[in-house]
């Protein structure tokens, strides 16, 4: 059963086409795994395609599992971003389902930076990757071990759908 399923899905995805970035008024939802150094999380993001190849969003992540002795209140597990993003999947031309966005975001923490990735599978599922970074932080002071929980180099990967 498993087998017909997968070469069900393989079919599909290979004869359907996707569009990962339509430009205007496009809308993507995506949902992911959020690693960091000594922890791990869950991120949501929505993105809205303002033009062509300019996107507005907002993300928000919390760090559920703190590992080697961390502890941490809400408010530094807690995330919540604004971000611009340039998608230029249609520039690179490199296929019609692949979107490469680098932006920036503003978060109730610091000023930083990602590059994102998205595949689609079909025109309605595929697969993100992002790696972000902080350009500046708000609290200018040595962070504790809590504090640089979103204030520190981060990878995020899962599912992302057009909506």
């Amino acid at each position: 059963m498993k087998n017909i399923i997968l070469a069900i899905t393989l079919l599909v995805s290979t004869f359907t086409t996707a569009q990962s970035f339509e430009g205007k008024g496009d809308q993507k939802f995506q949902i992911g795994a959020n690693i960091q150094d000594n922890v791990n999380g869950i991120t949501l993001s929505y993105d809205y395609g303002l033009g062509e190849n300019i996107s507005i969003g907002v993300v928000t992540g919390y760090a559920l599992n703190l590992n080697n002795g961390l502890t941490a209140d809400f408010s530094d597990r807690f995330e919540l971003e604004g971000r611009f993003n340039a998608n230029l999947g249609s520039v690179l031309n490199i296929d019609d389902n692949f979107d490469l966005y680098p932006g920036i975001s503003l978060s109730t923490k610091n000023f930083g930076g990602h590059l994102g990735m998205r595949y689609f599978f079909s025109s309605g599922f595929g697969i993100f990757s992002e790696f972000g970074t902080t350009f500046a932080k708000y609290n200018s002071d040595a962070l504790t071990a809590a504090e640089k929980i979103h204030n520190q180099f981060t990878v995020n990967f899962g599912a992302v759908f057009n909506l």
